[in-house]
């Protein structure tokens, strides 16, 4: 039969390696959470990204329907051509914003993914 004094030590060792597994635990959940908060941060950058990109092709769109504007009423012209170089700039600029959109969309759906 074991005495009063391995019984303790046997309690004491058992508890040493209960508070080291739930150590080890704790540490592996605050590392997981880190983790989530960090790609939840950079989602929340990439959403805020895209907003300014989309304000930014509404103001190149209402560019161009001042450009058209003034080319029919200002200038009086019949038509309008995209290859005119006012126009053509403005619809560039707004095809490249479309595409940068389109990336960062992809990679804020890769990170909800996760």
């Amino acid at each position: 039969m074991a005495t009063f004094s391995e019984k303790m030590k046997g309690f004491a060792q058992s508890s040493k390696e209960l508070a080291s597994k739930a150590a080890a635990k704790a540490q592996d959940l605050g590392e997981k959470a880190g983790a989530k908060a960090q790609n939840l941060g950079e989602q929340g950058v990439l959403l805020l990204e895209i907003k300014k990109l989309k304000g930014e092709v509404e103001k190149l769109t209402n560019a161009l329907g001042q450009e058209a504007y003034t080319a029919f009423v200002v200038q009086k012209q019949s038509a309008v051509n995209a290859a005119d170089p006012e126009f053509k700039k403005i619809l560039d600029e707004i095809a490249s914003t479309q595409e940068t959109i389109g990336k960062k969309e992809a990679e804020l759906q890769e990170k909800k993914d996760k």
